[in-house]
């Protein structure tokens, strides 16, 4: 009962994403809801809600922000998060996913493979500065650190 069930991402007022920023959301969220581990730890002892939970993610006020409610929609816990330590994260990770979409194009598979390297590197930055920012808040693992922090990049493209 400790997972995400249903992901809501609020992209209101955010321009179109490329097809290919599509398709990253699209997979990133497929794969969470197929596998994924997160658990809110209590607090000022009291225990936390049970989950599953539903998660709600959006950018506001310049703050990334987590809503999380139980299956029935009861509220479980909300953060907002600073989006300054993603920052060049998310840009180092848009510009190597530019070079690795640029080169399947037209590059031979070992220098795919090169960028494709240097992109899941970074991607693995991005989910441990998340964990690290989830901390007290929320714990999850790589996998799902790694596939909320694609859902971030997301966010970050329009905000």
């Amino acid at each position: 009962m400790t997972r995400i069930s249903h992901i809501e991402i609020d992209d209101a007022g955010l321009p179109m994403p490329t097809p290919e920023i599509e398709q990253e959301r699209k997979v990133a969220i497929f794969d969470l809801l197929e596998d994924n581990s997160f658990v809110i730890p209590g607090r000022e002892g009291r225990a936390a809600p049970d989950g599953p939970y539903r998660l709600g993610l959006s950018i506001r006020e310049r703050r990334l922000v987590f809503d999380i409610a139980t299956e029935d929609g009861t509220p479980a816990a909300q953060f907002h998060l600073s989006l300054g330590p993603f920052r060049q994260v998310v840009k180092d990770y848009f510009q190597i996913c530019a070079s690795y979409f640029d080169a399947v194009k037209t590059l031979p598979p070992s220098q795919i493979e090169t960028i494709d390297m240097a992109r899941r590197g970074i991607h693995n930055e991005g989910a441990r500065v998340l964990q690290e920012r989830l901390q007290g808040k929320a714990d999850v693992d790589n996998d799902t650190a790694r596939r909320l922090f694609t859902l971030i990049c997301v966010l970050h493209f329009g905000g």
